[in-house]
């Protein structure tokens, strides 16, 4: 098997419904629900994992421990340095299926610099430190006064990133209409929307019924000359295809979309699926 070097996250295999990951120094065990396989690694290597997370039937989890692990810790990831904790949710605080859409939206930067941007839904900023990298202004908005704090982290353990980035702690749709009302104009927008959820005062949010006509207001906040939109989403029901024809029915089927799925390549050469992106771009 290839050396890990001690920083990175490296998804090793997978298989029973299950990941294992190299997670810096540490060995993980997280869920991967499509993952119908068998193993390709021995299960030797699979008893290695300091931790393993199992999902319970509420949709909460617990994470069972074969050693004490420090609070957090940093990873290697891609371009970027970053703080990594699991959380009482299964996560890491970063999302490795989405280093591709990274690595376009810091090329799309360099193209655009100084493009003011939106990161909406924004979690603990890869997506952010990505524009940022490329010369883009951005403007990270995240309900959680936690995932906020966590990107700010996040962005000063990487300092090579530009600081051209606004910290915004609000729900998503109250702060997209004050944009709306105040005539702001952001060309660039990328959102990742939960399933469900609620905001900070209870404001709840179900995809299904919220998210067109989310998308109809970012299309306005987007001003007369719309650059990109980036959507992801791990929310079942949806596709790529679905996806496409979201994005290109809100443009009029102007522009270009590339669409397809999340996938992380394995150590063993192999590769999981986890999401779904489409991107469109007029630039």
């Amino acid at each position: 098997m290839k050396k890990i070097t001690l920083d990175e996250y490296t998804l090793l295999d997978s298989g029973n419904l299950q990941k294992l990951e190299q997670v810096g120094q540490f060995r993980l065990i997280r869920p991967a629900l499509n993952a119908f396989w068998q193993p390709t690694l021995p299960e030797k290597e699979w008893n290695k994992a300091a931790g393993i997370f199992k999902r319970n039937s509420s949709g909460g989890g617990k994470w069972t421990w074969k050693k004490q692990l420090p609070q957090t810790w940093r990873v290697k990831y891609g371009p970027f340095l970053l703080e990594t904790k699991p959380t009482d949710f299964g996560h890491l605080g970063f999302f490795p299926e989405q280093i591709d859409n990274w690595q376009w939206l810091t090329s799309i930067g360099e193209k655009l610099p100084n493009l003011h941007t939106l990161n909406l839904f924004a979690y603990s900023g890869g997506s952010t430190l990505a524009m940022a990298q490329g010369g883009m202004n951005v403007c990270h908005v995240d309900a959680a006064k936690g995932m906020v704090d966590w990107a700010r982290e996040n962005h000063s353990i990487n300092p090579e990133i530009p600081d051209k980035i606004r910290w915004i702690v609000d729900d998503v749709s109250k702060f997209i209409n004050r944009e709306l009302r105040r005539n702001k104009i952001y060309p660039g927008i990328v959102l990742d929307p939960p399933s469900f959820g609620r905001g900070p005062r209870g404001q709840l949010w179900k995809i299904e019924h919220h998210l067109i006509p989310l998308l109809e207001n970012l299309k306005k906040l987007m001003g007369s000359q719309p650059k990109f939109m980036l959507l992801s989403m791990h929310s079942n029901g949806f596709s790529p295809n679905s996806l496409e024809r979201i994005l290109l029915s809100l443009f009029n089927n102007k522009g270009k979309v590339e669409k397809g799925e999340m996938l992380i390549k394995e150590n063993t050469g192999n590769k999981i699926s986890a999401g779904i992106y489409a991107r469109w771009y007029n630039c």
